[in-house]
């Protein structure tokens, strides 16, 4: 699998990728406990799951446990440190490498790390072996839309064991970079720079920040570092009534990132350490009942993606197809995606800030309430929010969904307070952004009321027309056949979005599953223009979210097949997504355009060294 540097917000030019052929072995019964205890009997294609075809694997039926080994040689210099890095093991992994452990991490959908400079040999091939530990049946595992029956049901789908993201090796510095967090604030057209050093932590080191466009130099300062870290708000100057003022806010409509180069150097002037990341100026707030992007209201047009390919599951089949779901997004008319019950690769995310694209980002659910899920899922949770902060694409967190986990929720207090316990701990993480508690309904605390409603388009209608109709649905109507709020947790005029819908699905399979069925191409298309029609029409809401973007194997209620071919043209179902624009709309969409083609030109965008080398890896 071609990949790029597999964390695109973070990144150094040197690093060695360790996908390919691992030797592998299943321990149906978790049998083995050490790497001497195993026998190594097949092989595996890294990072595909074992379950996925292309894993060359494809072992779906249950196991506890899967090892893998392989060998690679690594040269570092002389203070210079070896880091492994991992993107994703499900469900908790151990580490060793040349015989000794390196680490362990708990956590199916987060990345972990290890400093293995005391356990390699610069001189010899090492050894690196994982064994990843899942429980199929695992209810109290953060596992969101994954099996625990043999066979996928309804709408769950196939289990994902083991690593199913890039491992790589890269070499630092004794003392480097640590993963910066950025915070964009258009009050005062400032971005926040939070930087912690790691390694050995020592005194009389500076760190230059460099950020520009393109060709224009929007900052180049140099800091002292105090302790091992920088935390500074760094002023851009503000291009007030210019034309270029709304070109260098990041949307959907102009994506524009901000590149940031940053070197760690000895007050000598030595450099001892260079990365690259990105930003971006943008602002996702709440006005009322409007939801604001850049301080304007800014209707949500989402489509629901569960994030699954037929033969690699929740794993890209190859690293061109994350763009291409991007781009497919856009050009069947939304503004954005609901990542559903999965956390996406950061190379998605990447795609979604560079080409502007939405991301609603939701909590992979586990479905008991114990104390053993309450702490998995809180410490997963942190983690998440920790990885994708920094991203301009992102513009809500998601903790619950449908009440998963959480299923007594109405008549168990302590089910209420875990709710609200995460919506107050992802503010306290993250205040820049929307918190749903509880997506779909039994809203307990939230800024934006999230509504799963299937019905007919006539149904859907008349339960959301006009705004008169508000406290009628909240006390009358139960979507899904559950009230939306609890009760003592009234709705107080949060915005109102319909963040699930539609469902209609087109196939000849009698096997499959969706909400409702069209027999032709013709009568699906026609079916989602005039249900896109209604919900277009109706003022109480500040946004939607259409279920789903592509057939999800038994699933069948995509707007994609899933291999992404269309079910209609693409340009009809945008046409049915928008409705029709306009003469003074088109004509403001072509003045946007050129305006941007304009910018880019006169700021070189394409010259960008760190966009530049993107681009090149995609090709």
């Amino acid at each position: 699998m071609n990949h790029g540097y597999p964390r695109p917000q973070f990144r150094r030019k040197e690093w060695t990728n360790l996908n390919g052929i691992w030797e592998f072995s299943l321990d149906r019964e978790a049998a083995w406990n050490m790497p001497q205890d195993v026998k190594w009997t097949q092989q595996i294609v890294v990072p595909y799951s074992p379950e996925t075809p292309l894993s060359g694997v494809h072992e779906t039926g249950y196991f506890l446990r899967c090892w893998y080994r392989r060998q690679f040689t690594v040269h570092p210099l002389p203070n210079e440190r070896v880091m492994v890095h991992f993107g994703a093991v499900d469900y908790s992994a151990t580490v060793w490498v040349n015989g000794r452990m390196a680490v362990t991490h708990e956590g199916g959908y987060t990345p972990f790390s290890a400093d293995i400079t005391n356990l390699i040999d610069p001189s010899a091939p090492n050894e690196i072996i994982v064994r990843a530990d899942d429980n199929p049946h695992g209810l109290d595992q953060p596992r969101g839309k994954q099996d625990w029956l043999l066979e996928p049901h309804s709408i769950w789908y196939p289990r994902t064991s083991g690593i199913w993201q890039t491992v790589w090796i890269e070499k630092l510095p004794s003392t480097s970079i640590g993963k910066p967090k950025w915070t964009p604030n258009l009050e005062f057209w400032q971005i926040s720079m939070e930087e912690r050093l790691e390694g050995q932590i020592r005194a009389g080191l500076r760190l230059g920040v460099k950020m520009y466009i393109g060709n224009l130099l929007l900052a180049h300062d140099t800091y002292e570092v105090i302790a091992g870290e920088v935390t500074r708000r760094i002023g851009l100057s503000d291009p007030g009534i210019d034309d270029y003022r709304n070109e260098l806010l990041w949307s959907p409509r102009s994506p524009t990132l901000i590149t940031v180069e940053l070197e760690l150097s000895e007050h000598s002037g030595e450099l001892l350490d260079k990365a690259w990341s990105y930003t971006a100026l943008r602002s996702f707030s709440i006005q009322g009942d409007r939801l604001l992007l850049n301080g304007r209201p800014y209707p949500l047009r989402l489509v629901l993606d569960q994030g699954y390919w037929p033969e690699s599951g929740l794993t890209a089949p190859e690293d061109g197809a994350l763009r291409r779901d991007v781009e497919l997004a856009k050009q069947m008319g939304f503004n954005g995606v609901r990542k559903h019950q999965k956390l996406e690769d950061p190379r998605y995310l990447y795609w979604a800030d560079r080409l502007g694209l939405l991301v609603w980002e939701e909590m992979p659910s586990a479905y008991r309430f114990t104390s053993t899920s309450v702490e998995r899922v809180n410490r997963e949770w942190i983690e998440i929010i920790d990885r994708d902060y920094s991203h301009p694409c992102i513009i809500a967190w998601v903790p619950f969904n449908e009440s998963w986990g959480v299923p007594n929720l109405p008549e168990v207090s302590s089910q209420r307070y875990y709710v609200q316990g995460m919506y107050y701990l992802t503010k306290t993480l993250d205040p820049t952004r929307p918190v749903l508690g509880n997506d779909g309904w039994e809203s307990v605390a939230t800024d934006i009321v999230g509504i799963h409603d299937y019905d007919s388009a006539g149904k859907i209608a008349e339960r959301y027309i006009g705004d008169e109709r508000i406290p009628h649905l909240f006390k009358r109507e139960r979507p899904g056949g559950r009230l939306l709020t609890v009760e003592g947790h009234e709705h107080s005029g949060q915005p109102i979005v319909l963040s699930e819908f539609g469902g209609i699905g087109l196939t000849e399979d009698p096997s499959s599953w969706s909400y409702s069925h069209a027999a032709t191409p013709e009568e699906f298309l026609q079916r989602y223009a005039e249900l896109l029609k209604v919900v277009r029409s109706l003022s109480m809401l500040a946004g939607f979210c259409y279920t789903q973007f592509a057939d999800t194997y038994q699933e069948k209620n995509g707007l994609l097949f899933a291999d992404r071919t269309s079910k209609a043209p693409l340009k009809d179902i945008y046409r049915a997504t928008l409705g029709q624009l306009s003469v003074r709309e088109e004509a403001i969409h072509r003045e946007w355009k050129t305006r941007m083609q304009r910018f880019k030109r006169d700021m070189n965008v394409s010259d960008d060294p760190y966009l530049e080398d993107e681009e090149k890896e995609h090709e």
